[in-house]
């Protein structure tokens, strides 16, 4: 192996892309456990919480608000469905499909929104309140890097 790939591999512990995904999937099993009783998981929280805010959105507007791929959403969009936490229609032109929440994926919600509280609470407290908001702006810079 060459001296300069043997450098950087010794570097592969200050990768972004690898840290950044590994705090992801600890934050993401955190918010999971604490959502638990409810019966969701955090990503489909933050999937109810968008639609929720803005109502009626074509499939890709949705993936685009989450930072998701299309696929990705397409599969959690049927579990959601299934439970009819939400519809999944035409779109407004005919060509694309839409999705909308329900009542009962906003009442899901309203019974999620203290377990999601107490989740924030707790990162924000073990961060502080000026390093969390440090973190986003960080992250926010992240997300713009690759623009």
């Amino acid at each position: 192996m060459k001296r300069e790939h043997a450098e950087t591999l010794n570097q592969c512990p200050e990768c972004v892309c690898f840290n950044l995904r590994k705090s992801a999937r600890v934050i993401t099993r955190f918010y999971d456990a604490m959502l638990q009783p409810i019966g969701i998981q955090g990503t489909q929280f933050s999937l109810l919480t968008v639609l929720h805010h803005t109502g009626e959105l074509p499939i890709t507007e949705v993936a685009e608000k989450l930072g998701v791929d299309r696929t990705t959403l397409t599969r959690n969009l049927k579990i959601l469905e299934a439970r009819e936490f939400i519809v999944v229609g035409p779109g407004k032109d005919g060509r694309t499909k839409s999705v909308k929440l329900t009542d009962t994926g906003r009442d899901t919600l309203v019974k999620a929104l203290p377990y999601w509280e107490q989740a924030q609470k707790k990162v924000v407290h073990g961060l502080g309140p000026s390093r969390f908001k440090a973190l986003l702006k960080e992250l926010s810079a992240i997300r713009a890097l690759t623009k």
